[in-house]
């Protein structure tokens, strides 16, 4: 077989091609289906058995388990799913996958999805350039979806086509008679094999040919099957490259459900091959050598991904704490995502409130993680590390956005409930509270772009200048810190407004001793008038900021007072 650098050039690009899609696929889903979306994931993946089935019925439907990964893993990167949830899809496209074998050799029928990629294109591109921001992020789903099903197409037609020429293989007939290192030996050939053709059906047909060809025994076929499953969730692995912590876990986590049923198969190995022959020969009834082998090929693979879900289904929660320990959170990589509040069936009216009032506690701590990426933005000298922060200040205010959207949606389903007037008068509050926190975080994002204005003009605030807005900043700080524990302890909440209120009277009377004093040193030529524009700017914004938080404190106290 000849494979030249042109050909790992092409195979490179259609990684490329895959990569570019996945990344575009999960932006334009984000925009556009975030909270639908998430609402009838969720339905579908209510518990691990309805995860599993959905699992199985996308695969069995679109006939590629790497396929309904992918998605998964996307699903996971834009906040649609969570770990957890996803483990059961992906737990179910494992059983889906040995569907789609049994469809095949009965019915010869196979879905090409990268077949509808470019009329797909079509259709979206007329959306990719809409004005409405709906339309156009419904055209990027389209096109990152059909880059994405192109690129797998196209990883698997140009990589190297050994089941075309399987006497590459020839060799392993010189291990075959080593008792249990061959069965090992055999798994990690599937895994290296499946990744390298990028499809587990091309590498199936490969052990069909071997085990025809009296290369290998079945029970050799059976462990490059389970090496099969090892190697095929590279796919997904790759797909996650371009994701955050959370898709890299989900695919992580398709590849340890697999690594750990391998090792408990492998520990039975004699007694489930042995049962898996007795069942083609006795059941079934199919004892001549040619025909037998593949069905008991297609029915180990079966029972082995059947098996391995009944198993793993009752460790969800031991896989998602595995692949968090293997792939801690990175400080910068902040996800989006309700911890507290679902997108499925609302429980009791009153247990919704104490979700949501947790999610805004939550919320609340976001913010002021925000300001203080702002406080750390002023003294940030390097360029690059300059414009990474800014950045992840950008994608907070992205957030914040989102989640006073999210739970101002869910406080107003559960005030369509039956609620006692206590609770009706907590969402309100509630309400009013989710609205100043947002608009605490566009002052943080404001801020954050007046140090960036400040920074283009190539010229520094003075040494007394930065004294002075640093004790802003701090007081500042001081208010946030304050508001959480506002938020956080209802009980006793008379004596810490009392200090929140002090908090505010002292902002407000430090930005107007510094607003009467910036006038002075600008008459007296300490700076120019712009550095005292920026300089002001920033007062002013802190002074806001101290007025939202307050707001917040003042919603908490009325309700108080009025349930009192």
């Amino acid at each position: 077989m000849d494979y030249s650098f042109y050909d790992l050039l092409k195979l490179l690009g259609s990684l490329a091609l895959f990569l570019y899609g996945m990344k575009i696929m999960s932006e334009g889903l984000q925009k556009f289906a975030g909270d639908r979306l998430r609402k009838i994931l969720t339905v579908m993946t209510t518990n691990r058995v309805t995860g599993v089935l959905t699992g199985m019925l996308i695969t069995a439907l679109i006939q590629s388990s790497s396929a309904t990964t992918v998605m998964v893993v996307s699903f996971v990167n834009a906040g649609l799913l969570t770990l957890s949830q996803s483990i059961g899809v992906i737990m179910g496209a494992n059983i889906g996958t040995t569907v789609t074998a049994w469809i095949i050799s009965a019915l010869g029928f196979q879905v090409d999805i990268a077949a509808f990629a470019l009329p797909l294109l079509a259709f979206g591109i007329p959306l990719l350039f809409s004005q409405k921001s709906q339309r156009k992020s419904i055209g990027e789903f389209i096109f990152g979806f059909s880059f994405l099903f192109m690129g797998l197409s196209m990883l698997q037609s140009n990589a190297p086509d050994l089941e075309a020429n399987p006497d590459m293989l020839a060799f392993v007939q010189n291990y075959t008679d080593m008792g249990f290192a061959s069965v090992l030996l055999f798994v990690l050939i599937g895994t290296i094999l499946t990744m390298i053709v990028q499809a587990s059906a091309a590498t199936m047909a490969i052990t069909l040919i071997m085990c025809a060809n009296g290369w290998i025994s079945f029970e050799l076929g059976a462990a490059l099957v389970l090496g099969e499953n090892i190697g095929t969730t590279i796919t997904a692995n790759l797909a996650a490259l371009t994701g955050n912590t959370q898709a890299r876990r989900a695919a992580l986590a398709h590849l340890v459900f697999n690594v750990f049923g391998v090792m408990w198969v492998l520990c039975l190995f004699p007694f489930f091959t042995g049962a898996v022959s007795w069942f083609v020969e006795n059941v079934m009834g199919i004892t001549e050598m040619s025909v037998a082998v593949p069905f008991k090929l297609s029915a180990f693979h079966t029972a082995f991904n059947v098996c391995n879900v009944l198993v793993l289904i009752w460790f969800v929660k031991f896989i998602e704490r595995t692949v968090c320990a293997l792939i801690p959170q990175r400080e910068q990589d902040e996800e989006y995502r309700l911890r507290f509040i679902t997108g499925g069936m609302l429980s009791t009216a009153e247990l919704s409130i104490v979700q949501a009032s947790k999610e805004m506690h939550l919320y609340a701590e976001r913010t002021h993680r925000m300001f203080g990426l702002v406080r750390e933005l002023l003294h940030t000298e390097k360029d690059d590390d300059f414009n990474k922060l800014f950045s992840r200040i950008e994608k907070y205010e992205n957030i914040s956005d989102r989640m006073e959207l999210e739970i101002a949606n869910y406080l107003n389903q559960v005030s369509e409930g039956r609620l006692s007037s206590e609770s009706k008068l907590q969402i309100r509050v509630m309400l009013r509270e989710v609205s100043e926190i947002e608009s605490i975080g566009d002052s943080c994002y404001n801020l954050a772009r007046t140090i960036n204005r400040k920074r283009q003009v190539n010229e520094d605030f003075t040494q007394e200048q930065y004294e002075h807005i640093h004790t802003m900043m701090r007081l500042v700080d001081e208010a946030l810190a304050q508001m959480i524990v506002v938020i956080e302890h209802s009980d006793r909440q008379e004596d810490d407004a009392n200090k929140s209120f002090n908090l505010e009277n002292e902002i407000n009377n430090y930005r107007n001793q510094l607003k009467n004093q910036n006038i002075t040193d600008v008459n007296n030529k300490l700076y120019d008038y712009q550095m005292g524009v920026f300089y002001m700017d920033i007062v002013a914004e802190c002074e806001k900021l101290g007025d939202y938080v307050v707001n917040v404190v003042e919603a908490s106290s009325d309700m108080k007072e009025k349930k009192g």
